[in-house]
């Protein structure tokens, strides 16, 4: 053993507390992996008085000194947002120190730009917690699949809206009950916007396909649509067909012609209860992987809190350590696929249709010639109720985004449909 690594720590809420506790706790462990001791020599916080738990000449709240001081070798960055966490990382690889991030806003929004400052300045970027908390995930995309090719990734990625849809399939609740109990339970913030609008899993989503596909992948280029629009109604229906909802980042290197792209999503969908992530409830998260080689895989746990986080983040101070002792830096993505991203219209999905339409003859025949005049085409068809409560439930086989889009449109025109009541389309059905 020789000097200790030395660590500037960005941040000391929920998750960086819980990583420098961890660290004191697992010292002697943490130094035996590494071949070195590791020890936090700074702190930068906003309000130095807010951590009385924390030894207090630790802390700093000048973050732009401590990333530039010459007894750093790493910095951990937990601040999240992208500034000045984004002008911090800049700082820390000008002054040659690797970094371990869970900044998920940030990586998605300007993942090549701080991939390209690290490998200039020869140093590491890490963010294994910036998706899916605990569980193990970007390396195995990074690094145990680097040498197939990776087909789809889908994914479960927000443990709130997971947590809503599953207590709303679960007693038949709206959105808005279920949304306040995951805010007195404290699995939503009290502005739950980022995660029911989707935000959150769009980030997450950007940077799975950024690395699965090896292609520049921002959060601008993922179609998103969040939760709040789905209704009790909605999940009763998912269940007649045996299916449950969920919100999901999709990421889909699909075929365009001569050259492959990219089709990355985030929307609610309904899918089999047979499928792997049908399964997954509560605030857990889960990305089912298809690979060539590999065939399909499953990666599950907690997807966020301040522990599942930050046992993350150790992976990745380990990892970075190591690399630090043996003088070199690891291997980061690639972009050199450089897939064009494919837009939502002509990313081909399925739709389920629920109609209020009126209860007299040719009404199916009317409304399947709509269909047919966008050429979409109708998997199922079934009415429920008479009269005054007649309902049309279809299923689209595959289509292209904006050919069911425009039928919707169509549809909503119709004299005998008086109303489009329910839109949500479907995935892994055969």
């Amino acid at each position: 053993m020789t000097a200790p690594l030395r660590v500037a720590l960005l941040g000391c809420g929920t998750v960086g507390s819980a990583v420098l506790r961890l660290i004191e706790e697992q010292s002697g462990d943490l130094a035996a992996r590494i071949g070195r001791s590791i020890e936090v020599v700074g702190i930068a916080v906003r309000r130095p008085a807010h951590h009385p738990d924390v030894p207090q000449h630790l802390l700093t709240t000048d973050s732009a000194a401590l990333v530039r001081r010459d007894d750093v070798d790493l910095v951990v960055e937990v601040i999240g947002g992208i500034e000045p966490a984004r002008s911090l990382l800049y700082a820390a690889f000008e002054a040659g120190k690797s970094v371990v991030s869970a900044n998920k806003a940030l990586l998605a929004e300007d993942g090549p730009g701080l991939h390209a400052a690290a490998a200039k300045a020869g140093v590491d970027l890490y963010y294994e917690a910036a998706v899916a908390g605990a569980i193990p995930l970007l390396r195995p995309l990074r690094e145990s699949l680097a040498g197939d090719q990776l087909r789809r990734v889908v994914g479960i990625v927000n443990g709130t809206t997971n947590y809503i849809l599953s207590r709303m399939a679960e007693t038949g609740a709206g959105f808005a009950e279920a949304l306040a109990e995951a805010t007195e339970l404290g699995y939503a913030e009290a502005d739950p916007t980022a995660d029911v609008d989707g935000f959150d899993a769009a980030a997450k989503a950007a940077i799975l396909a950024s690395l699965a596909f090896h292609t520049p992948v921002s959060s601008a280029d993922v179609h998103r649509e969040g939760i709040s629009a789905v209704s009790a109604t909605d999940v009763a229906r998912a269940a007649e067909i045996g299916c449950t909802v969920k919100l999901l980042a999709i990421c889909e290197r699909v075929p365009n012609g001569d050259a492959d792209s990219v089709a990355v999503r985030v929307h609610p969908a309904m899918i089999p209860t047979s499928h792997p992530l049908a399964s997954v409830g509560g605030a857990f998260n889960a990305v089912f992987v298809e690979a060539e080689a590999a065939g399909q895989l499953m990666f599950y746990g907690q997807g966020a809190g301040g522990e599942p986080t930050a046992s993350a983040v150790l992976g990745d101070l380990v990892a970075v350590a190591r690399n630090r002792v043996a003088g070199a830096s690891g291997q980061g993505p690639t972009g050199y696929a450089d897939l064009a991203v494919r837009p939502m219209a002509e990313t081909p999905t399925r739709y389920h249709v629920s109609l209020d339409v009126a209860d007299k003859p040719g009404v199916l025949a009317a409304v399947a010639q709509e269909f047919a005049r966008h050429e979409v085409s109708i998997s199922t068809v079934r009415q429920t109720g008479r009269g005054d409560a007649a309902t049309l439930v279809i299923v689209t086989h595959s289509a292209p985004d904006a050919a069911l889009s425009a039928t919707i449109s169509a549809l909503r025109d119709m004299p005998a449909v008086r109303g489009v009541t329910s839109v949500l389309r479907v995935e892994g059905l055969s």
